[in-house]
C-alpha cells in the first residue's frame, strides 16, 4: 500500500496525483455538505400565537422544562419574561427567543422558539417574529374560545406561510369546554379535529403530542449554505457593556466569528466579534449556518446603524438582493415626551434611540412647545404601548418624562390647495380656520367578539363614540362578532376600558386601519391665566366639543394648585370662550393685626393686597401638574 503511495507521489502534475487529490477533495465538500443538508433538516424555527392571557407564556415554560433546556434550578415562572414590567403585569411585551434541543425516534433535532405578546398593541412584535418562522403553534384557551386577537395573529401567520398547529389549552379548567372549542377551530382553519391538540400547560398534558408535532408538522428551513450570506435582523437590544446585540434568522450561507460582514440598509461594514445562539444564556459558537436562528455582537454603540428588517451579508462576496423586511411600522396614537428637566433633553435623546432599538415600532422626532420646551413628538401602536415606553423610560433609563395628551393624526386640506394634505399630528398644526377646506380623520374597522348578554351594551358604547356598525354574526348560540367603522380618535382614551366594564370583562378588541374619511372637526384650546397651553389643545368632533370642555375644565381646576391669585381655566374654539372654570386664590387675612379703629383703615389695606394679586396675576406662572396632561383620558370618572 506504502509503495502505491509513494508511486503515485512520485507522478508528474496533471496525471492520476492530481485527479486522486481532486477526487479527495471532492469527496470531502460532498461529506460537508450532506452533513449541512442533514443539520438543516434537523431545525424548526415555531413561534406561539394567541389571544392575551391564553397561556402563550407557561406553555413556553413547559416545552423549555420538557426539553431540559433549563434546569429545575433555573425554572421560574413566565421564565422568557425579562423585564420586571411583563412579570408585574402578567404580559409579554417583547418577543423572546430561545433554542432547544429535543431528541425524536433516535435523531437529535434544534428547535427555535419565539415567544410572543398577544395584547393588540404589540402585533409588529408579533409580525416580526412570524418571519422569522416556518411555522406557529395557535393557542385557544378552552375556557374563553376563539379571541379577536387569535383571528388577527392567525391571518398574519397565514399570510407569510406558516404551519399552523392548533393547540386547545387549559382543558383541566372546570369551565373548560373542550368539544365546542374544538368545533370553533376546526371551522376557523378548516382542519379535522384529531389535528386538535388538547393540552394544559399547567399541568404538562399533551406537552409530548405539542413536540412530536412541531417536529412532524412544521417543515425545516430552506436555504443554501454554500451560497452567498443573507441573513435577516429580526430583532436587538442595547448592552451598556458590548454595545448593539443583533438577533438574525440566516436565510441562505452561514455567518463566522471575526467574518467581515456588511449591513445593506445603511451600507455599513463590521467584523463579527461574536455570534453564537440563543439559550437561556446565550451561547458563542464558532459559525451558524443556514436556517439557524442566532446573535450577533459587533461593538456597535450607535443605536441608530442597526435597523430591524435590515439584510446582514458578507463583505467579500456579498448577496445581490436584500430580504423583503418588513412593513414600516404605522403608528395609531401620538403624544409628545418632554423631560421635566430641559438640561436633560439630550440624555432623552439617547435614552429614546436604545429603547428604539429594542422596540422598533416605536417613532419619534423632535419638536418643542412652548409650554413644555424642548421634547420629542412620539407615534405609538396604542394606549398600552404607550404606557409602556414610558414606564420603561423611567425604569430602564432613569428619566422623569411629561407625556402630553395623546391624538391621533389627521389630514387638514386648504381652500386653496384642496388636493394637497397637510398631515397634522399636533393639534397646533392645524391651519388657521378661515382659510381650511376639510378635515380628515383615520377610520378603523374594529372588531369585537362578546357574549351575546352583552351586545346591547357594547354596541351602545359604540355608537357614542361614533361607531356605525357594519357586521353581526353570532359565531355560536352565545358569542357574537360585531364589527364597526369607527373614528380611531374615538377609541383612543378609553374605549378598551370602558368595553371591558360594558362586557364585565368578556369582550376581546382588535382593529384594523381602513383609511381617512372627512369630519367635522375643531380645536379644542386650554387657556390657564389667559395663556393658551398648547400641549392641552386637542381636535375634538364639533357636537362633542362644548361638553369636552366644560368636562377638561372641571377635571383641570381639580388638579391644578392653588396660588395666592384667582387662576381662570378656560376651553375655547378659536376666539369663542365655551367653558370657563376658575381656581380661586388662598386667601390671606391682612386685616387680622387691624383690631378695634376705623373701617376705612381695614379697606386700605385690602384695596393694597387687591393690586399685588393684580401684578402677581400678571407676572405669576401656573405650574402644570403631570396629571393634568393626561386628565383628559379621563373624564368619564
Amino acid at each position: 500500500m506504502r509503495a502505491i503511495e509513494a508511486f503515485v507521489e512520485a507522478l508528474p502534475r496533471g496525471t492520476i496525483r492530481e485527479a486522486t487529490a481532486e477526487s479527495e477533495t471532492r469527496w470531502g465538500h460532498a461529506q460537508i455538505t450532506t452533513e449541512r443538508l442533514r443539520s438543516m433538516k434537523h431545525i424548526r424555527n415555531f413561534c406561539i400565537i394567541a389571544h392575551i392571557d391564553h397561556g402563550k407564556s407557561t406553555l413556553a415554560d413547559r416545552l423549555l422544562g420538557f426539553t431540559g433546556a433549563v434546569t429545575e434550578r433555573e425554572s421560574k415562572a413566565q421564565l422568557l419574561d425579562s423585564m420586571d414590567l411583563e412579570r408585574e403585569r402578567g404580559i409579554t411585551i417583547k418577543s423572546h427567543a430561545i433554542q432547544m434541543e429535543y431528541t425524536h425516534e433516535g435523531e437529535e433535532y434544534i428547535l427555535n422558539l419565539i415567544d410572543t405578546p398577544g395584547h393588540v398593541d404589540f402585533s409588529y412584535e408579533v409580525s416580526r417574529s412570524i418571519a422569522a418562522c416556518e411555522g406557529a403553534l395557535l393557542i385557544v384557551d378552552a375556557a374563553q374560545s376563539i379571541q379577536a386577537q387569535t383571528i388577527s395573529n392567525l391571518y398574519l401567520a397565514l399570510e407569510n406561510d406558516l404551519e399552523i398547529i392548533p393547540v386547545l389549552n387549559k382543558v383541566d379548567l372546570p369551565s373548560a369546554n373542550p368539544e365546542e372549542v374544538t368545533d370553533d377551530i376546526v371551522d376557523l382553519l378548516g382542519c379535522d379535529p384529531e389535528e386538535v391538540i388538547p393540552a394544559s400547560a399547567k399541568t404538562g398534558l399533551g406537552i409530548q403530542e405539542i413536540l412530536t408535532a412541531i417536529i412532524e408538522r412544521i417543515p425545516h428551513p430552506k436555504g443554501d449554505v454554500d451560497a452567498p450570506l443573507q441573513a435577516l435582523i429580526f430583532d436587538s437590544v442595547y448592552n451598556p457593556f458590548r454595545g448593539v446585540e443583533t438577533y438574525f434568522k440566516v436565510l441562505n450561507g452561514k455567518i463566522g466569528k471575526r467574518q467581515k460582514i456588511k449591513f445593506i440598509a445603511t451600507d455599513k461594514s463590521y467584523f463579527a466579534d461574536e455570534v453564537g445562539t440563543l439559550n437561556l444564556t446565550q451561547t458563542p459558537k464558532q459559525e451558524i449556518l443556514a436556517g439557524d436562528v442566532g446573535y450577533l455582537i459587533t461593538g456597535i454603540k450607535e443605536a441608530k446603524e442597526v435597523k430591524v428588517g435590515d439584510t446582514i451579508t458578507d463583505f467579500e462576496n456579498p448577496t445581490q438582493e436584500a430580504i423583503a423586511g418588513f412593513e414600516d411600522v404605522k403608528p395609531m396614537v401620538f403624544a409628545g415626551i418632554y423631560p421635566v428637566d430641559t438640561e436633560d433633553y439630550e440624555e432623552l435623546r439617547s435614552s429614546m434611540e436604545k429603547l428604539q432599538l429594542n422596540d422598533a415600532s416605536l417613532v419619534w422626532q423632535p419638536e418643542s412647545s412652548a409650554a413644555l420646551g424642548f421634547g420629542f413628538r412620539c407615534g405609538f401602536l396604542g394606549m398600552l404601548h404607550m404606557e409602556i415606553i414610558q414606564e420603561r423610560l423611567e425604569r430602564e433609563f432613569n428619566m422623569t418624562v411629561i407625556t402630553t395628551v395623546p391624538n391621533v393624526s389627521y389630514h387638514a386640506f386648504t381652500r386653496k390647495h384642496p388636493d394637497k394634505p397637510i398631515i397634522v399630528n399636533n393639534p397646533t398644526d392645524l391651519p388657521d380656520p378661515s382659510g381650511l377646506d376639510r378635515v380628515e380623520e383615520p377610520y378603523i374597522k374594529a372588531t369585537i367578539i362578546t357574549k351575546s348578554d352583552f351586545v346591547g351594551n357594547v354596541m351602545s358604547l359604540c355608537i357614542e363614540k361614533r361607531g356605525m356598525i357594519t357586521h353581526q354574526t353570532y359565531l355560536t348560540t352565545d358569542r357574537v362578532e360585531l364589527t364597526f367603522d369607527m373614528p380611531l380618535a374615538e377609541i383612543v382614551f378609553d374605549f378598551y376600558d370602558r368595553l371591558k366594564t360594558v362586557s364585565k370583562g368578556y369582550a376581546s378588541f382588535d382593529y384594523n386601519p381602513i383609511g381617512m374619511r372627512a369630519s367635522k372637526l375643531v380645536r379644542v384650546d386650554i387657556l390657564l391665566n389667559a395663556q393658551p397651553v398648547d400641549a392641552l389643545s386637542a381636535l375634538i368632533h364639533a357636537d362633542n366639543a362644548h361638553y369636552i370642555g366644560k368636562k377638561m375644565c372641571e377635571k383641570l381646576k381639580e388638579l391644578i394648585p392653588r396660588q395666592q391669585f384667582d387662576i381662570p381655566i378656560q376651553a375655547a374654539i378659536g376666539a369663542k370662550v365655551i367653558a370657563r372654570e376658575t381656581t380661586k386664590a388662598l386667601r390671606k387675612d391682612v386685616t387680622a393685626k387691624c383690631y378695634g379703629g376705623d373701617i376705612s383703615r381695614k379697606r386700605k389695606l385690602l384695596e393694597k393686597q387687591k393690586k399685588g394679586k393684580k401684578r402677581m396675576r400678571q407676572v405669576g406662572n401656573v405650574e402644570i401638574p403631570q396629571e393634568a396632561f393626561m386628565a383628559v383620558l379621563k373624564l368619564n370618572d
